[in-house]
């Protein structure tokens, strides 16, 4: 009963039920004012009111008319444009309503100005460190891969000399974390998704009070919906008088609003500008397996220690300073000569966000980009499997052109709706000759590419609509890095744990498979 009334009135549960009444209000002043409208025709035109109603009625279509063209016009996600054609069409003018509240997912106005004028005061630090002839003299056909990637977003330069070292799971990559925390002499940056009390975050902020101590700036930005339920409303200013600089990313208001979609997904370490942390973890005990939700849980992420950690700087700093609004000199957190390493490859960190920030499919296409180049094979892990056509498409392209495509999804979910729909993809993929393979330990989170031995991506970027449209998101490419390496030996692993699903595995009954298929209509709006 405690942990009933716990839930109650939980943070979570109170921001859901305020959504819900404010859907219902809306819903309730829309019927109201259209019964009131027809009321008020009735009273005050009693013998033209059958024609007064139907020429109501026809404006309602037209204008539900006019809004199915505009939805089916635009220049969106196809994926999208069905659904909300179906929503216009099913609820009439408060589909429509609908439709302009929340069918775009650009962040608002004034967030896309304070971004333009954070990204220009910052652009002069972003220069190219390695030439487009030795990139391809270099990378041979990869190359296209990192040029159409710098294109898309100028700000994810490539760096070479950079070291690299791969954690296969989230314990591996606590001890080296907590280890780099305690040399830091100079900052520490944090972003994450979310932050949960524990033990994994309980032993972080043990050693950010005592770097404060010492001299060292300390700024933690965590996403506020992410952390609902995970630590107080307020904890941001908990932090601020432990000496720590927190900002809470997008904050949540009581407002019916398309802008809570854009959260801040990403999980970024950086310690004084030389070494840098990204992956699928965020700082919670579930991700070190301090605490069983879903099995074992499988996590990973990427070390870098050299130049490259630039390109994460100046993605941590551009969002602070959105946030807390303000243009700041980052030239003192810019390392100028940092430690060179040889035998590296070469590594592009790069950010992803909603579109107009970021080019509108950047982060799927560096995935399409990677399937359509891989020559022998292309692993992914991924913990959703909610793909849009043409990501399905290159798959199965890819594995017809006789590339083996192995994808890795979890055997025990940590939401069922989103595993349903990540199954519901199986059977196309599996009859298009693309492999399916369950991590029968538990739950996996990892969010990992990997291409021939030579090119591999770790970062947060799952294979679902809300990655690819909505969050902030980030990864690094790497080409023929010592972490490339080490991420094909994970792979070898994970394979031999995993359970290859066929199309027997992949049929379910006529009606769960009808309620997937209504699911995966709508999946893109969400």
């Amino acid at each position: 009963m405690k942990e009933f009334f716990k839930k109650l009135f939980s943070r979570f549960f109170i921001v859901a039920l305020t959504i819900v009444l404010l859907f219902a209000i809306i819903c309730l002043v829309t019927v109201g004012t259209v019964a009131a409208v027809y009321f008020l025709i009735e009273r005050l035109f009693p013998e033209a009111a059958v024609y007064v109603n139907f020429a109501v009625t026809a404006v309602a279509w037209i204008i539900v008319f006019i809004t199915v063209l505009h939805a089916a016009n635009r220049d969106m996600v196809p994926e999208t444009k069905i659904p909300w054609i179906l929503c216009i069409i099913g609820l009439n003018v408060f589909g429509v309503l609908l439709y302009i509240v929340f069918s775009s997912h650009r962040p608002s106005a004034s967030k896309r100005r304070l971004y333009r004028a954070v990204l220009e005061s910052t652009h002069r630090f972003e220069t190219r460190q390695v030439s487009a002839d030795e990139l391809h003299d270099s990378m041979h056909h990869w190359a296209a891969t990192s040029e159409a990637l710098s294109t898309a977003n100028p700000s994810a330069v490539v760096h070479s000399g950079t070291k690299t070292e791969y954690f296969p799971s989230g314990e591996a990559f606590f001890s080296r974390f907590l280890d780099d925390l305690e040399a830091a002499t100079d900052y520490i940056f944090l972003e994450y998704f979310i932050i949960e009390r524990g033990t994994m975050w309980n032993s972080i902020l043990a050693i950010l009070e005592r770097k404060v101590k010492e001299g060292v700036e300390v700024r933690v930005l965590y996403d506020d919906i992410g952390c609902m339920g995970k630590i107080h409303l307020n904890y941001h200013r908990t932090l601020q008088k432990k000496g720590i600089r927190c900002v809470k990313f997008n904050p949540f208001v009581p407002v019916v609003t398309n802008v809570h979609n854009n959260r801040d997904h990403r999980k970024i370490a950086i310690i004084d500008g030389k070494i840098a942390y990204t992956g699928g973890l965020n700082l919670a005990d579930e991700y070190i397996n301090a605490r069983e939700r879903f099995g074992y849980w499988k996590d990973s992420a990427i070390r870098l220690e050299g130049p490259g950690v630039k390109n994460f700087v100046l993605m941590f700093l551009r969002l602070f300073d959105v946030q807390v609004k303000t243009t700041e000199d980052v030239s003192r957190y810019l390392v100028e000569s940092p430690e060179r390493f040889e035998g590296e490859g070469y590594v592009q960190p790069y950010g992803d966000g909603p579109f107009p920030l970021y080019d509108k499919h950047l982060g799927e296409d560096v995935y399409l980009n990677i399937i359509g180049s891989a020559r022998k094979y292309v692993y992914i892990t991924t913990p959703y499997l909610i793909i849009d056509y043409r990501m399905r498409e290159a798959l199965i392209l890819a594995a017809k052109r006789g590339v083996d495509v192995r994808i890795v999804t979890p055997f025990i979910p940590d939401k069922k709706i989103a595993f349903a729909l990540t199954r519901s993809n199986y059977m196309a993929l599996i009859k298009g000759g693309v492999k399916i393979y369950e991590y029968t330990p538990g739950f996996i989170h990892a969010k990992s590419f990997l291409a021939d031995d030579t090119v591999g991506v770790v970062g947060t970027i799952n294979l679902d609509y809300r990655s690819f449209l909505f969050h902030y998101e980030d990864g690094v490419l790497m080409y023929q890095t010592k972490a490339v390496g080490q991420l094909k030996e994970d792979f070898e692993h994970v394979f031999s744990v995993s359970s290859r699903q066929t199309e027997e595995d992949a049929k379910r009954s006529v009606v769960w498979r009808w309620i997937c298929e209504i699911a995966k209509l709508f999946a893109p709006l969400f």
